[in-house]
């Protein structure tokens, strides 16, 4: 039996992307308005980890719709897209949709840890990892009040901190 040390990384550095993309996708407009794009798109950013729910259905994780299976491909992105633009008729929101869900897996495949992403699922059920893997994979549950999970929040801060920096930084608005 195949057993992971922990199952994704702390989240902030998918927070990040999606605060990232926020702001970029909104621009310098009404607070309101950035503030909701930003919440939303950081949303976005954590969907493909909705497969956790597969260890409650006793899923194996290594199935290809356990954690990090089908979710974490680049099919599931497009979906996520495709379904942004028969929502909103907006193909700028669909492109922002899947490329923001689609980084989910590739900073999943940059940590030490777990089964890698079926990045190219339902083509290949292989579960992938970067050749390097700069951040620590995040324990499980209270596992994060550890030494390790204090060492995975300190990488994720320090390497996402400046798209952070970007999305949250206040601009001034240009001159009408």
């Amino acid at each position: 039996m195949l057993v992971a040390k922990g199952d994704g990384t702390a989240s902030f550095g998918h927070i990040a992307v999606g605060l990232a993309a926020g702001r970029a996708f909104t621009g310098v407009a009404e607070r309101r308005r950035l503030a909701l794009s930003m919440a939303g798109f950081s949303a976005l950013s954590l969907l493909p980890d909705a497969d956790v729910i597969a260890f409650a259905l006793r899923i194996p994780y290594g199935d290809p719709f356990g954690h990090r299976g089908a979710t974490h491909s680049i099919a599931f992105a497009v979906v996520c897209g495709v379904i942004a633009f028969a929502l909103r008729r907006d193909a700028r929101l669909a492109v922002f949709t899947g490329v923001v869900v689609v980084t989910h897996p590739l900073l999943d495949m940059l940590t030490d840890g777990g089964l890698g992403c079926a990045l190219f699922f339902p083509f290949s059920n292989a579960r992938l990892f970067w050749p390097v893997q700069p951040i620590p994979v995040a324990p499980i549950g209270a596992g994060m009040l550890s030494a390790r999970g204090v060492t995975v929040v300190l990488t994720e801060l320090v390497l996402f901190a400046p798209l952070a920096l970007y999305a949250l930084f206040p601009r001034r608005r240009a001159a009408p």
